[in-house]
């Protein structure tokens, strides 16, 4: 049984947060938190604290400890959120456009033979 956690309206670019995503798809999740814990982005420790709480809706559905058993992150992506514009003055009058991007998180947290069959 998967457990999925969202965040939504994180205020970082969908393309910045993508590149701490792709390094913690489809490992064990310790190993996803230690990688976590130690990089140096923006983006990881609102993914650490969204992986946990991932790892907590799953403790919430199975009777299992989540220690016990082996926790994979299954799938995560990061989709595009909402843009607030604004603009900054330029030279001569001008304007320049400014977008303040945001994205949507999600981290979906399985059992190792369950997402292995899966793959397959």
């Amino acid at each position: 049984m998967e457990a999925v956690a969202k965040l939504r309206n994180n205020p970082t670019s969908t393309r910045k947060t993508r590149l701490v995503i792709d390094m913690i798809r489809g490992l064990e999740v310790n190993e996803a938190l230690n990688i976590l814990k130690f990089t140096k982005k923006e983006s990881a420790p609102k993914i650490e604290k969204l992986l946990i709480s991932a790892i907590n809706n799953w403790g919430q559905k199975n009777e299992a400890a989540p220690e016990d058993s082996s926790l994979v992150v299954k799938s995560c992506w990061v989709d595009g959120g909402k843009m607030l514009k604004r603009f900054r003055p330029a030279p001569q009058g001008r304007a320049h456009r400014i977008r303040k991007r945001s994205n949507h998180i999600t981290l979906v947290v399985d059992t190792k033979e369950v997402a292995t069959k899966a793959a397959k």
